[in-house]
């Protein structure tokens, strides 16, 4: 969901993701579904689950990490972008307490790019790789922005025309 404000606003482009993709809701849960079979068999119905069943004290815990928490994570998870007046601020919450902030003065040289997240950056999320560092959540599309330090940070977008546009970028797909 991109939204892009007025110029008397302090936020002048505002897009947040979250990990829709079917294919690694199946990855999450996949798990989910075998702890919580698992804890109802072992602790309702009290039949162990498997041949070398774990205590019940362990398929409680197997359940509460892999059946409840690791899906509220992965439904919390979004990456929201924000461009203010002055800089671009960014945050992957709820790995990120606050924004992270980029000036736009720090900034030498910023672009509308396509890219390849797996062999780039190595998948999504917060991800380091030969290329710089890349903060996406789906896609292949998003802005590359190039530091007067020389490093540089893809930013995945669903809408990198209207992102770079909103920090005077080149829109072009380069």
């Amino acid at each position: 969901m991109a939204i892009i404000m007025s110029s008397s606003d302090n936020i002048l482009f505002r897009e947040e993701q979250k990990f829709n993709q079917l294919w690694l809701w199946v990855l999450v849960l996949l798990p989910a579904s075998i702890s919580w079979y698992a804890a109802i068999e072992q602790l309702i119905f009290k039949r162990t689950f498997g041949t070398n069943p774990a205590s019940d004290s362990g398929i409680v815990l197997i359940w509460v990490i892999f059946g409840i928490l690791f899906p509220i994570f992965m439904a919390s998870l979004r990456l929201v972008t924000e461009v203010r007046r002055d800089g671009l601020f960014v945050r992957f919450y709820p790995l990120h307490r606050s924004y992270r902030s980029f000036p736009f003065d720090s900034i030498r040289s910023c672009h509308v790019q396509k890219y390849r997240p797996i062999r780039d950056y190595g998948g999504w999320g917060i991800r380091y790789g030969l290329k710089g560092t890349a903060y996406n959540v789906s896609g292949d599309r998003g802005v590359m922005l190039e530091f007067k330090d020389g490093s540089k940070l893809m930013i995945g977008s669903q809408q990198p025309e209207g992102l770079a546009a909103a920090m005077s970028c080149d829109t072009r797909v380069l």
